[in-house]
């Protein structure tokens, strides 16, 4: 059937909800700990797609992805994987480079797709849904976020307990190298902003990004971190989750509400999205 899934109205709010967006720098940086991800992105030679070229359409894009995977329809899906495609075809690693990668690969587009699903259960939390209620629902819907790239159907672990046991073995082998982890420093900062920008919520991004990171990544990439940044760090989510929560719908919900919007327009008369 081509429709998008029906989801229990709980975790359908909490997906929806724009607090899940406060993990997101940290996502990224978890997705790029893998080595041949974090070369295909920093050295992808698809300039007009990338963040530090072209921050706000790289983040539009970013968000119609997921909420294509998670609230689009099949047909919609289908049409969105075939753009992700065409921009995925040119990033592939060169012969003689040293981290061999390509965005057809399912191994590493599955790991970006692990990484979206352990976003996903910072931002329930954080929408103020009980994880233990939507939990089953929330990995079935999770595959989505694979099978939306270029991960066959069946490649997801089985169940959330197959899932922990390839999550602990991905996590053995995560790192940063010059290349990798210059790119991620440098994100973390925001530097690819208005100086201007960069200087006031560079602070702000890299102290989320420490909050919500694993601790063997925030060393590995060398992040400050204390008591007193953890503190600062979890009053300001805390904070920022109960202020979300208490708006209305159509704001506590945006921007994902009108990226939704936005990209369904957009795979309607076919104007491209990435």
């Amino acid at each position: 059937m081509d429709n998008a899934p029906e989801l229990s109205p709980h975790l359908s709010d909490a997906l929806m909800s724009g607090v899940a967006l406060l993990p997101a720098g940290a996502n990224v940086v978890m997705q790029l700990s893998q080595l041949p991800v974090g070369h295909a992105v920093a050295r992808s030679p698809v300039t007009e797609g990338a963040l530090t070229h072209h921050p706000i359409k790289r983040t539009r894009t970013t968000l119609a992805f997921l909420t294509i995977a998670v609230f689009g329809t099949d047909a919609e899906r289908v049409a969105l994987r075939r753009e992700i495609d065409r921009s995925h075809a040119r990033v592939r690693s060169a012969p003689g480079d040293p981290i061999t990668y390509s965005a057809f690969d399912p191994d590493l587009q599955g790991w970006v797709a692990a990484c979206l699903y352990q976003g996903s259960r910072q931002a329930v939390e954080l929408a103020g849904v009980e994880l233990a209620e939507v939990e089953d629902e929330l990995y079935r819907v999770a595959e989505r976020l694979g099978t939306t790239l270029q991960v066959p159907k069946g490649w997801w672990p089985l169940d959330r307990a197959a899932f922990e046991h390839y999550w602990e073995e991905k996590m053995d082998h995560v790192g940063f190298d010059d290349v990798t982890g210059d790119y991620l420093r440098s994100f973390v900062r925001l530097e690819f902003l208005p100086r201007p920008l960069a200087v006031v919520l560079g602070p702000v991004n890299g102290l989320l990004v420490s909050y919500f990171l694993p601790e063997v990544l925030r060393r590995e990439l060398g992040l400050t971190w204390s008591g007193r940044r953890q503190n600062v760090a979890r009053f300001l989510v805390a904070s920022s989750a109960r202020l979300w929560r208490a708006l209305p719908a159509p704001l506590r919900h945006f921007p994902l509400n009108w990226v939704l919007a936005d990209t369904r327009r957009r795979l309607a008369t076919g104007r491209a999205v990435v």
